[in-house]
């Protein structure tokens, strides 16, 4: 049985497979070293310097490159780094169509770095795919998606875009964090470039920052190989080994946490404090049919809001369980206040336009006892509403 019809909970774990070493080990060992001996004067080998490539690095892109079903990976820095990298296949002049809710850097890349070269941009609801049609122009050049997006899991029809990027001759890029290969695989339904930031699901530890993408066509990876080495934030070995480490867990971390996510979800939506709950597994999430159609799970990540931020403010502080931390993805559950975490970098009216408002929260949910972090998010929940009761006037 060949490699290639392996499941993928068992590639996941089979990662040795790809190193070809005399010594047969278990794990991808770990290359410490910035240049490489050339045996030959005119024939090079296949490393030079670590900024080219490095055998460890090149495990886990070959590893993410298989598991997204791309043709080439590309481990750097950060997931920004990966974004705007993937950014620079762009020339002064050419336009961006994105989601209006995108994470915050990737918003700060757009508005305040890209700008600076002459590379224009629209932000559009990309869940509405009139809208994004109405909004290429001639020199666009790529659609860029988040789905679900951050903070508030909005949809996006990655294979209608894709045709309305065909024939507009634009490409697509997909931020994949938030679902990971195991749920969605954004190159099989067309787009050409995926992009992760690893620090988060992939990695799963809180221990690693690292981005990651993979290219569908082997001439837009000579291109963005180009940029990664010419750009130079590529991801060290040691990172690498670590995230291929995080990898091997990745489908059991996923799916016991998208289960607690259903449940916390659930109980969110039930009480009377909380205004909404953003989360796709909802049937009356307005994109569930089509991210049932281009996805196999719901994931591990929901978002809500509480009526303003002196509720919000009390309930984070009452908590004891999750980490109130920017980031999310990791085994331990992970509370955000985007307005001043994850999209601080957006203007609060570009906040508020986008729905992203003082009273907003995003939860990624850990391996905890899913029982035990609903009894302490309804104990922090009754906390925050005793100490900020008002008494009605008649009262």
């Amino acid at each position: 049985m060949s490699r290639y019809n392996w499941q993928f909970e068992t590639k996941l774990v089979s990662p040795s497979h790809l190193v070809h070493s005399e010594m047969g080990e278990v794990n991808p060992a770990i290359h410490y070293s910035s240049t490489f001996h050339q045996k030959q004067f005119d024939t090079f080998g296949p490393f030079d310097y670590s900024r080219s490539g490095n055998p460890t690095r090149k495990v886990l892109e070959d590893v993410i490159a298989e598991l997204e079903g791309g043709s080439k990976g590309f481990a750097f820095s950060s997931g920004m780094a990966a974004i705007s990298s993937a950014f620079m296949l762009l020339s002064a002049g050419d336009h961006i169509l994105i989601s209006e809710d995108v994470y915050g850097g990737t918003f700060r890349m757009v508005t305040q770095v890209l700008s600076k070269f002459k590379i224009s941009h629209t932000f559009v609801n990309m869940t509405d795919l009139n809208e994004v049609a109405g909004s290429i122009q001639p020199n666009t050049k790529v659609i860029y998606v988040e789905t679900p997006s951050n903070p508030l899991l909005q949809i996006t029809d990655i294979e209608g875009v894709v045709k309305l990027a065909q024939a507009n001759d634009c490409l697509v890029f997909v931020d994949n964090t938030f679902m990971t290969p195991l749920y969605q695989k954004p190159l099989e339904l067309g787009a050409d470039i995926v992009l992760h930031s690893a620090t988060k699901f992939l990695s799963g530890h809180s221990d690693v920052v690292a981005g990651l993408a993979v290219v569908k066509d082997e001439e837009l990876s000579n291109k963005l190989g180009f940029i990664q080495n010419a750009f130079g934030s590529i991801l060290g070995v040691q990172d690498c080994w670590l995230l291929l480490r995080g990898l091997k867990t990745l489908s059991v971390r996923l799916e016991q946490s998208s289960l607690s996510t259903q449940l916390i979800a659930n109980y969110l939506n039930s009480h009377p404090l909380v205004e909404e709950v953003f989360y796709p597994g909802f049937p009356a999430h307005p994109g569930h049919s089509i991210h049932n159609r281009q996805s196999t799970g719901t994931g591990a990540v929901l978002s809500f809001r509480l009526p303003n931020r002196e509720i919000t403010k009390s309930f984070i502080e009452n908590l004891t369980i999750p980490v109130f931390a920017v980031s999310l993805g990791a085994v331990e559950s992970i509370l955000s206040y985007p307005a001043t975490m994850s999209h601080a970098a957006m203007p609060k009216e570009e906040r508020e336009k986008r729905g992203i408002t003082d009273g907003l929260l995003r939860l990624s949910v850990g391996l905890e006892n899913a029982k035990d972090l609903i009894q302490d998010l309804d104990q922090a929940l009754v906390q925050a509403k005793e100490t900020t009761y008002v008494p009605l006037q008649n009262q």
